[in-house]
């Protein structure tokens, strides 16, 4: 009988020791799968925040990119209108090149030949502005009566 409880003694004592070695294996199974699901679950909340910051950060850009046309058509705009109101200030009112009379054409090109006329204005006095560039690429404001004589404004 002794015997036979000894035997049960290290029965039972082989049973716990494999019972604990299960339950060893089990949770570290256990861990290692929290671990990989935690793993995945970081790179995938990761993945979309970067996703929505570069969204964001292309939204922004294309906001400010709109902004920058819309104050460049501004200034443009502004500058027109600053530019007709000087025109309007000093008298003269832009007219096409063709207006110009025959005899300013002569007149520049006896004065200074091979220039040609960018931009012409005309006040309400037959007095014509003209803006030229000379032959050799100087640019010249010069005002002119409708006979062709050159005047000093």
């Amino acid at each position: 009988m002794k015997n036979l409880m000894i035997v049960a003694a290290l029965a039972l004592g082989t049973m716990t020791a494999v019972a604990q070695e299960t339950n060893l294996e089990e949770a570290g199974d256990a861990v290692e799968e929290t671990t990989s699901n935690a793993t995945e679950a970081v790179e995938e909340s990761a993945t979309e925040t970067y996703d929505a910051a570069e969204e964001t950060a292309t939204e922004a850009t294309e906001a400010v990119e709109e902004s920058a046309d819309d104050a460049t058509e501004a200034v443009e705009e502004s500058a027109e209108e600053v530019s007709e109101e000087v025109a309007a200030q000093d008298g003269f009112n832009e007219i096409a090149t063709e207006e110009v009379p025959e005899a300013i054409t002569t007149a520049l090109e006896e004065a200074h030949p091979g220039a040609t006329i960018d931009k012409a204005s005309m006040n309400d006095q037959d007095q014509y502005k003209l803006e030229v560039t000379k032959e050799d690429g100087e640019s010249a404001e010069l005002y002119a009566d409708a006979d062709g004589n050159w005047i000093e404004m």
